[in-house]
């Protein structure tokens, strides 16, 4: 089957799609964004979570078809802020990630990123407590970190949300 899918505000189509094919496997696989990763294919490990019609998902657990006509917005689709043209630009929880030294191997890092950015906006205006960070992340594990300079990096963007106004 074919399925229509708007990936980070690009229609996108793959063709030859079967049936059991995930969401994950057609993002990395048949349209070139390996951002999200695969790692338990079970929605235990949060490495693949991307947006699905704005609600972060395990884009493992979706079966392909569930995503035709719908929106998709994965790690790449982040766009900085002050790069509303998508051309390159970190955005700031990706930059606030770097910048606290809370990306070790990486693996874990987009589906980490995706969770805190809903997490952010969700809450923008304040800066989340540690629990409620460690909430919002509990569904995605890191194996090399003991999650401070997560959690660090997720009050650091959060914070400079606070004090940025919207566009």
């Amino acid at each position: 089957m074919r399925v229509n899918v708007t990936v980070n505000g690009r229609r996108m189509a793959a063709d030859d799609v079967w049936e059991g094919e995930s969401l994950l496997y057609v993002l990395r696989e048949r349209l070139g964004l390996p951002g999200a990763k695969n790692a338990c294919e079970q929605g235990e490990c949060g490495s693949c979570t991307v947006y699905l019609d704005g609600t972060p998902v395990c884009a493992c657990l979706v079966a392909a078809g569930q995503a035709e006509g719908r929106e998709v917005v994965t790690v790449e689709g982040l766009v900085s802020g002050d790069d509303p043209a998508g051309e390159g630009g970190l955005h700031e929880v990706q930059r606030a990630f770097v910048e606290a030294g809370a990306v070790q191997c990486g693996f874990c890092t987009p589906g980490l990123v995706v969770q805190a950015h809903a997490l952010i906006e969700r809450e923008a205006g304040r800066v989340p407590e540690d629990a409620e960070i460690r909430e919002a992340l509990a569904g995605n594990l890191c194996r090399c970190t003991g999650y401070e300079k997560i959690i660090e990096a997720v009050r650091l963007a959060a914070a400079r949300r606070a004090t940025t106004p919207s566009p």
